[in-house]
């Protein structure tokens, strides 16, 4: 799964402050048994002195066996001995352990030559959190789509029950999000402002995340502004944006056809689109334009493939955002 550089690079300077803070931590308790027992020191250094030995005579070969079982024997005395000296003071006897974080990887992140789970939940709440601080994801699930704010009147203009059909909207949502996986299909989300798009698309956002897969979620003025200037050298970033949207497990582009349209805008939209179709990885788009105005403002090129390959959601009823 892809995610942004930035997320990988908070998550292995996590791992490694762990680490540093276990070890600080090991220290501090290891100078306080000191002062009270002295001749614990005495016992590590006998303990340093062994395990040295026996480091060295390995490379004797068998004829060294008798010798590194004895001196094995001699290090494992001298560690009893000194867990007998912590627990006659009153100390746990593993006290002088190191507490990491995850003992399964010591706090390295690594498992032999993989990740260990530890740095993969790092990466999952990284990727998360960057999501939830650009967006109000927080208040935006599946649980706090209101339904009371649609008509429950026939709708003369759609032909349909707002109230009804937002629901059925909203329960597809919801099982896309239940069972996404990276072969779940795309989703075309439109109509007027303030009917509920970016909600469920945030939702959607927060669930799939959770999964442990990597979304990126931002409006196309955003991620196309962001393009431009990392294509034109104008951007201090080394991040590849492009290649990013173009790989993440799922793009939700919000608020497609607000964007300030270019030949580049328009020649950029079309690789994104057009490469996750071909890597078969899903995408959202939301927009307030329908299929006809979609074809006026991209042309045939760019709308035929959303509308021939997106689950059209329709979205009716009456502006939240201003009932609210």
């Amino acid at each position: 799964m892809a995610y942004n550089r930035e997320i990988y690079a908070k998550a292995s300077s996590e791992i490694k402050r762990r680490r540093h803070e276990a070890e600080i931590d090991r220290k501090l308790r290891h100078d306080e048994v000191c002062l009270k027992i002295p001749e614990i020191l005495e016992i590590e250094r006998e303990m340093a002195r062994t395990g040295a030995e026996a480091v060295k005579a390995i490379g004797l070969g068998s004829s060294a066996d008798e010798y590194i079982e004895k001196i094995s024997r001699t290090n494992l005395d001298a560690q009893a001995m000194r867990s007998k000296l912590l627990t006659d003071n009153g100390y746990p006897a593993d006290y002088l352990d190191i507490r990491y974080t995850c003992p399964k990887c010591e706090d390295t992140g690594y498992i032999g030559q993989n990740y260990c789970d530890c740095y993969h939940e790092l990466v999952r709440k990284y990727a998360f959190e960057k999501i939830s601080g650009a967006t109000p994801m927080k208040l935006s699930s599946f649980d706090d789509f209101r339904l009371d704010y649609y008509p429950s009147r026939l709708d003369a203009e759609s032909g349909v029950v707002p109230m009804e059909h937002m629901r059925n909207i909203r329960d597809f949502c919801v099982e896309y999000a239940k069972d996404f996986s990276l072969k779940s299909g795309n989703l075309l989300m439109y109509g007027r402002t303030g009917l509920g798009k970016t909600h469920l698309s945030l939702a959607i956002a927060a669930e799939v995340t959770k999964k442990g897969y990597s979304v990126i979620y931002d409006s196309a003025q955003n991620i196309l502004t962001r393009i431009e200037k990392e294509h034109f050298g104008r951007s201090d970033s080394s991040d590849d944006t492009l290649s990013e949207v173009c790989t993440c497990d799922l793009l939700i582009l919000d608020d497609l056809g607000s964007e300030f349209q270019t030949n580049f805008t328009l020649s950029a939209i079309y690789t994104i689109i057009n490469n996750r179709l071909l890597a078969s990885v899903p995408t959202i788009i939301s927009t307030n334009l329908e299929n006809r105005k979609l074809e006026e403002k991209y042309g045939e090129r760019i709308a035929s493939r959303i509308m021939g390959s997106y689950v059209n959601l329709g979205f009716c009823g009456n502006d939240i955002r201003q009932m609210k």
